[in-house]
């Protein structure tokens, strides 16, 4: 049986079981564009944006590893794409060695600071906030992980000095960039959340209230400043010391103040997890296992996928694209039930994936003529029972980088700070995340006799259901 390493990170787009209304997309589309299909015989970038990208081949081309190339694209990325990622924010990191045919998946994704309460997005009258009113201010920021699982990730795989992979990007600060017409466009549809606090009023806005126009050049001196101290002193410099302090003087007096402290920062630690892989015919899928959603419900979509002959119909097909976004909505539905911080939650990932269990959603769809009126979860493992649904807003957001480099290895990365312009705080530069929100805004009040450890929980536990 051959094998296909595909490196699945970001959670599959969300297909949910019930539709949210009435809340705007984060981060709005703002069109398509036609691209040319690239192909390379030795290594290839891929990002979101041409000067990260140009920065990883940079790397590549002085003899970096896929690391070492991730590293200089995430930097860059914080200036030119800092409504999407950065370093105020979380990553998942799958890495192939094609030499030793291992791989590795890295959850750097945001913590929750160890005072953070249950009812953090209750109103007074213990009803949820609106989705904006929880999001922007101190009150969502979660410990950032992103600057962490960079240097755990160099310091295994790298091959480059560290000091080298920031040269492009503080450059790039000092001496400018483009914005680009999607910055622009979202910049202008934010303007009521961004202008709220100070410093990110000042760097997106000019001294009449007017947004950063598409095509004007931009440079950013205090990140290039941050950058090039952590350069040179590794993440010491983020996670303890004057920026420590900034940040979290950022979050505790804005408004709503929010939880993190200087020992949230000092205590982060990146978790190596276990790979988690699902058969596909003759392939095996392979990606980020739990607390990421996204190789488990993917397995689910191929699993049942398996059960149908999607090559008679075609690409083209109405029934393929049925049969495709019904299986979907079935893996949804089960993910919006049972994902979940699996340090903390069981999360029934083989049940999930038992092949009788996925034949048995697969006839739902091929017994149908029309798309299902309906979804719900389904029951894998019955001892276990359901949780509660997931009702947490989700929308399309964050960016994702895949490279591979010259010996064969080949890099996914995820990296967010949750929703577009994160908690619409900036600290030297860059925007902090506003993760929290990812967690239930209704905590079940059997919860209160848990006693979770919230500073440990992964912001991904928001899919948490007590029985």
């Amino acid at each position: 049986m051959s094998l296909l390493l595909l490196m699945i990170l970001l959670l599959v787009p969300a297909v949910q079981a019930d539709t949210l209304s009435g809340v705007p997309a984060p981060e709005a589309a703002t069109g398509w564009r036609d691209k040319p299909l690239v192909t390379a015989h030795k290594a290839m970038v891929v990002t979101a944006n041409p000067y990260a990208s140009k920065a990883a081949q940079q790397i590549l081309q002085q003899g970096g590893s896929a690391v070492d190339a991730m590293v200089a694209a995430q930097a860059v990325l914080t200036l030119v794409e800092p409504q999407s990622s950065g370093v105020g924010g979380g990553a998942f990191l799958v890495y192939w060695q094609q030499q030793q045919a291992r791989l590795t998946t890295l959850d750097g994704r945001e913590s929750a600071p160890m005072t953070t309460p249950d009812d953090l997005f209750l109103d007074e009258e213990g009803q949820p906030l609106a989705f904006f009113d929880a999001v922007v201010g101190g009150r969502s920021v979660g410990t950032p992980g992103t600057v962490m699982l960079m240097w755990q990730a160099h310091q295994r795989f790298g091959t480059l000095p560290w000091r080298e992979l920031f040269v492009p990007a503080i450059s790039l600060a000092l001496d400018g960039f483009i914005v680009s017409p999607r910055l622009a466009r979202l910049i202008a549809q934010d303007r009521e959340y961004l202008s709220r606090d100070p410093d990110s009023r000042r760097y997106f806005f000019d001294n009449d209230g007017k947004p950063l126009q598409a095509g004007a050049i931009r440079t950013n001196p205090l990140l290039a400043a941050m950058l090039t101290r952590l350069s040179i002193e590794g993440p010491s410099s983020f996670y303890r010391g004057a920026l420590a302090n900034a940040m979290v003087d950022k979050v505790r007096q804005a408004t709503p103040a929010g939880h993190l402290s200087l020992t949230d920062l000092a205590d982060y630690r990146v978790k190596e997890r276990a790979p988690l892989c699902a058969p596909y015919r003759q392939y095996q899928i392979c990606g980020m296992g739990p607390p990421s959603s996204g190789t488990l419900a993917l397995g689910q979509i191929l699993g049942i996928l398996s059960h149908v002959e999607l090559a008679t119909t075609g690409p083209n097909s109405p029934e393929s694209w049925r049969l495709i976004a019904d299986a979907s909505r079935l893996a949804f539905a089960d993910r919006n039930v049972y994902a979940a911080d699996s340090d903390f939650v069981p999360v029934p990932v083989d049940e999930l994936l038992d092949p009788g269990y996925l034949a048995d959603r697969a006839r739902l769809i091929t017994e149908a003529t029309r798309a299902l009126p309906r979804v719900s979860a389904g029951t894998p493992l019955p001892s276990l029972g359901q949780q509660a649904t997931d009702r947490s807003p989700e929308f399309p957001s964050t960016s994702h980088l895949s490279i591979v480099d010259r010996e064969g290895n080949a890099l996914s990365m995820t990296s967010t700070i949750e929703n577009g312009f994160g908690s619409r705080l900036m600290v030297q530069g860059f925007l902090l995340n506003n993760e929290l929100t990812d967690f239930s805004f209704s905590p079940h009040r059997k919860a209160y006799r848990w006693r979770i450890d919230w500073h440990q929980a992964s912001a991904l536990a928001r899919r948490w259901r007590p029985p």
